[in-house]
């Protein structure tokens, strides 16, 4: 097989790879599923946590973290919420502006558009299912590179966020479960008696 006839045929079937990705979230008004999320960055010990992420259009996330116990971020698609027990601590930030590589996430549930999104794609085969690799079309966001390993049923199974600063984040999703009907109220938080509110810049 000649070099153009290999870059077709990876060319063909990244676009139908992609295509199924879109189908399957672009149709789907809410999300639910498990992760398992690790965390690495260069001066700092390796963190590893899991929960129960929400999503719903438009725009709007939850993870509620069952390790470590208490641990939540929420947005309702304009502002950010991320509550750490421990410190009694609540940082909030706008959505457009906060830096948490937790954020790209919200697109699944967006209009999910990944030749919109994405530049720079490599396509790369693992048990069965295939990692997607892109650099995203602006340079003005926290992180420098996104990786979805997507199965054969169309599902991101792991998605690993490289950061401008190469931290790392990869999450592992599980028992995902499309449509599910929830309360717009998941979505709205609220600060919690007696933990300090520190604001992200304007």
């Amino acid at each position: 097989m000649t070099a153009l006839a290999l870059w077709c045929l990876l060319s063909s079937n990244l676009d139908s790879l992609l295509h199924a990705v879109e189908e399957r979230y672009n149709h789907a008004q809410s999300l639910r599923l498990t992760f398992t999320e690790s965390y690495k960055a260069r001066k700092h010990a390796d963190q590893v946590e899991s929960g129960v992420l929400t999503l719903r259009k438009p725009g709007r996330m939850r993870w509620e973290y069952s390790a470590p116990a208490g641990k939540l971020f929420v947005s309702d698609g304009k502002d950010v919420y991320l509550y750490l027990p421990e410190a009694n601590r609540v940082e909030h930030s706008k959505f457009k502006e906060t830096d948490d590589l937790r954020a790209p996430l919200a697109f699944l549930l967006g209009k999910l558009n990944f030749y919109k999104e994405f530049r720079k794609f490599d396509l790369r085969a693992e048990s069965g299912s295939q990692w997607v690799g892109a650099t995203p079309n602006s340079d003005n966001l926290p992180y420098s590179r996104v990786e979805f390993l997507i199965t054969p049923d169309a599902r991101i199974a792991k998605l690993r966020v490289i950061g401008q600063d190469e931290s790392v984040m990869d999450f592992s999703f599980e028992q995902e479960k499309l449509n599910v009907a929830l309360d717009v109220k998941l979505f709205s938080f609220q600060v919690p008696v007696g933990a300090e509110l520190v604001e992200g810049d304007r």
